[in-house]
């Protein structure tokens, strides 16, 4: 894994406060940690090593950093498509994104794109619309197998 780099040093200070407040640290804690970890007793003058190697610790004694959550797309169609996925998830073996990932690929091949496009959020319109559709079409079919009945 590569070393971080200083313009992340930002973002990873926040973190490293973040994570104190998660783990309700109170500040002599907090300040023996940093002490610990790194031989300083501010974040503030820690390096993007040093406050790498306290979040390091932080996950250590049981941090779980908070899953980012995926920016909304301005496109309503790349929303419909993670709506209806979402939905279909229960009834799914594999409801990951890399699964619907890989049916918007299926979904895209042909002769103007031979590798189709995985992420909906590189989708045309019409390429959108085109996966919303398969979708709808498989949750129907999921939903119909189900309930148990099976379509003659």
């Amino acid at each position: 894994m590569p070393a971080p780099r200083d313009d992340d040093r930002t973002a990873m200070l926040a973190k490293v406060h973040i994570a104190r407040k998660d783990m309700t640290l109170p500040e002599e804690s907090y300040r023996d940690i940093l002490r610990r970890v790194t031989g300083q007793e501010s974040a503030r003058d820690l390096t993007a090593a040093q406050l790498d190697q306290v979040l390091g610790e932080f996950k250590r004694l049981g941090w779980k950093p908070a899953k980012a959550a995926r920016p909304r797309s301005s496109k309503p169609q790349v929303r419909m498509i993670y709506a209806i996925w979402k939905d279909m998830r229960p009834l799914l073996s594999d409801g990951s994104q890399q699964a619907l990932r890989s049916f918007c690929e299926r979904q895209t091949k042909g002769p103007a794109q031979p590798d189709g496009i995985a992420a909906p959020e590189f989708l045309s319109a019409q390429q959108a619309n085109k996966v919303v559709e398969g979708l709808k079409a498989w949750k129907r079919r999921l939903e119909r197998d189900a309930a148990g009945g099976q379509a003659a």
